[in-house]
């Protein structure tokens, strides 16, 4: 069984649709009133329509590589199509969202096979302070721990006081096991020491939290390259999945994050938090797009089951329902 099917399992699908729609509720309620307003007072989608709806898809936080690509589509469409009106347009501009994503996360969870290949699982969890990144790996390890995998964290994170004992915190509350050392250790040794305990006691996820100095990039990619060496001595392969978390909230920010990060780390997952208090949820979309890295969690909500697998229609789907 794939390791993220457990989270199929768990929720039902009507709790899960429920709870995405409540978390994306403001980014909803901004875009659907844009678009509206983009198309008052017209019957055809025509050049107005389209600069109108292009303005729109900018200022929601798409991006405006991405949003231009979904214009020249919606073109196409109306130049095929030769008539389309309005009222089609929702319709139209979903699909295109939808076939953008399914484009650009082509490796879907779904497809990732959990078993004796890879045990432990090791995740290294990167991204800046502030971002919700220990939350995401407490909420991650409260879900696979449900499941009755056993888990462990690695507080790699020895830069900041705080950072261990927020790990520790959630390792209390969830019920798993922290391996820490003291502050301004090696973060590589922490990471060592993580893996090799998870060996020992025969544990089949490790998470590892890392500093989030947004630094200059040579120092950032040397510490982090050097965590990945240490945890690949003892688990061959690891990390098997290098996990960036992102503040939705930030909009624009949150590209450039992605892009320092992703050029001095081989990321492979991303995750997309806080998308309940913001209406720039579009930066999904455009990350997704621009990066070409698959969305794998989304934070929808403060409550320790608010962290969900990025369903790329029910997503489309709450922005337009």
């Amino acid at each position: 069984m794939g390791l993220f099917d457990f989270f199929k399992k768990k929720e039902t699908a009507p709790e899960a649709q429920e709870a995405l729609d409540k978390g994306l509720e403001k980014t909803k309620s901004g875009f659907l009133n844009k678009i509206t307003k983009a198309v008052a007072g017209k019957s055809t989608v025509d050049d107005d329509v389209l600069d109108n709806l292009e303005e729109v898809l900018v200022t929601s936080d798409v991006g405006v590589s991405t949003t231009l690509k979904i214009i020249d589509r919606i073109q196409a469409r109306v130049a095929k199509d030769k008539y389309l009106s309005t009222s089609e347009l929702h319709n139209l501009l979903r699909e295109e969202i939808q076939l953008l994503l399914a484009e650009n996360n082509s490796n879907d969870f779904r497809s990732f096979e959990y078993g004796s290949e890879h045990k432990p699982y090791v995740i290294m969890v990167v991204g800046v302070n502030g971002v919700g990144k220990t939350t995401t790996i407490g909420k991650l390890a409260h879900k696979l721990k449900a499941e009755n995998l056993k888990v462990v964290l690695g507080a790699a994170d020895t830069f900041r006081a705080a950072a261990v004992e927020q790990i520790k915190l959630w390792g209390e509350r969830v019920g798993v096991r922290v391996v820490a050392q003291a502050m301004g250790s090696d973060p590589a040794s922490v990471a060592f020491d993580t893996l090799q305990s998870a060996v020992a006691n025969g544990e089949d996820v490790v998470i590892i939290d890392t500093a989030g100095r947004l630094h200059n990039k040579v120092g950032l990619m040397n510490e982090l390259s050097k965590i990945k060496n240490v945890m690949n001595k003892v688990v061959p392969g690891a990390p098997h999945e290098i996990l960036l978390v992102l503040d939705g909230s930030t909009g624009q920010n949150a590209f450039e994050q992605c892009k320092q990060f992703t050029e001095a780390t081989d990321v492979n997952a991303l995750a997309i938090t806080k998308l309940d208090g913001t209406a720039k949820g579009g930066v999904v979309i455009g990350i997704s797009d621009q990066f070409k890295i698959p969305v794998k969690y989304i934070g929808v909500g403060e409550s320790i089951n608010d962290l969900q697998l990025f369903d790329k229609k029910a997503f489309v789907d709450s922005l337009f329902n």
